[in-house]
């Protein structure tokens, strides 16, 4: 058990106080101490435990649904632990409806240890699509609705080796007790991907070039986060395909002058950065010198008595491209 001393002090002529802030659904005892100029007293006994009490203000998670017979709609949620119920009287409000339509079907289940709901009529379709919502309440009032659609028309485009900008259509709140607060988006590369905003557009950063990542996006309220929406595949940009071409040198005493035509990157590709000129011995490849430059031309010093073979590759931030293969120096005489 922890104490916790109220920081605000009462008057001495007063013979009560209000605590503030605390959690719903918990017990608490109380102690009163006197205070003068001269010091502190000792603590009274503690009082009786009081429960705090509230409506609740999460919800189920994990709505879902399915595995039902002909004619059934089965749908399931995670129960929500005591100590988030806020109150006595806790029950489920369930609330369905078909696809496309615009009138809801509740339902109330008067159990705080339920996890699932059945609704049977013989009219459904198999595979008929629904729209499903759980909420809570208490004896103290209704908690909110977990959101009961997802997202729709996720869409994205990667930008950088490393970035993919992820757009989707807003979800509208369905009820008054659903208020959409934001978005989560997941990243399917890993578990660790996630990134929550509260527009309809997302940056990821930090990925993996030329990788495959499968996106997905959900809404979440003060209730908890809804379904997620279908996943949208999206490849980040991978190095440049193509090598520096037309290059040309000349060698004069013992300086040699390159050029060569800049690497125009593809859509899918990572924009060229800058490049890297390596320079070894044709006889020995242990010594490399590696040179950068953000232009298409570069001043390299030679070494006397050597044949020296240099190859120049495009920069960018997913990696190296393509080498230009080697570049044959013969030795300086």
């Amino acid at each position: 058990n922890s104490l916790t001393l109220v920081p605000d002090p009462v008057p001495g002529q007063m013979m009560h106080a209000t605590v503030k802030d605390l959690s719903p659904w918990v017990e608490y005892q109380f102690r009163v101490l006197a205070i003068n100029s001269v010091g502190v007293g000792e603590p009274s006994i503690p009082s009786e435990q009081i429960r705090t009490k509230a409506a609740p203000k999460v919800a189920p998670v994990n709505v879902s649904g399915g595995g039902g017979a002909r004619g059934e709609l089965v749908i399931t949620w995670e129960p929500v632990p005591e100590e988030q119920q806020g109150g006595e009287e806790f029950g489920y409000l369930i609330a369905f409806r078909p696809l496309g339509s615009s009138t809801w079907i509740k339902t109330v289940l008067a159990s705080a240890d339920v996890s699932r709901y059945v609704y049977r009529n013989d009219s459904i379709a198999p595979l008929s699509p629904f729209e499903a919502t759980v909420g809570v309440y208490n004896s103290i009032g209704e908690g909110p609705f977990s959101p009961s659609v997802a997202p729709s028309g996720v869409w994205a485009r990667s930008v950088s080796a490393s970035e993919v900008e992820v757009y989707w259509e807003p979800v509208l709140s369905r009820s008054t007790t659903e208020k959409i607060i934001g978005y989560e988006e997941s990243s399917q590369q890993t578990e660790a991907d996630r990134v929550r905003v509260t527009n309809c557009t997302a940056l990821l950063s930090g990925l993996t070039s030329s990788t495959v990542y499968l996106i997905s996006v959900r809404a979440q309220n003060s209730a908890g986060f809804g379904p997620s929406s279908p996943s949208f595949t999206v490849t980040t940009k991978k190095p440049p395909s193509q090598p520096p071409g037309a290059i040309e040198w000349n060698l004069t005493n013992s300086k040699i002058f390159l050029k060569w035509e800049h690497v125009k990157a593809l859509q899918n590709e990572s924009k060229v950065t800058g490049y890297k000129q390596v320079m070894y011995r044709q006889s020995w490849h242990g010594r490399t010198t590696i040179l950068g430059t953000n232009k298409t031309s570069i001043e390299l010093q030679v070494p006397f008595g050597e044949d020296y073979i240099i190859e120049i590759t495009a920069l960018t931030e997913g990696g190296d491209g393509i080498s230009s293969g080697p570049i044959h120096i013969p030795k300086m005489s």
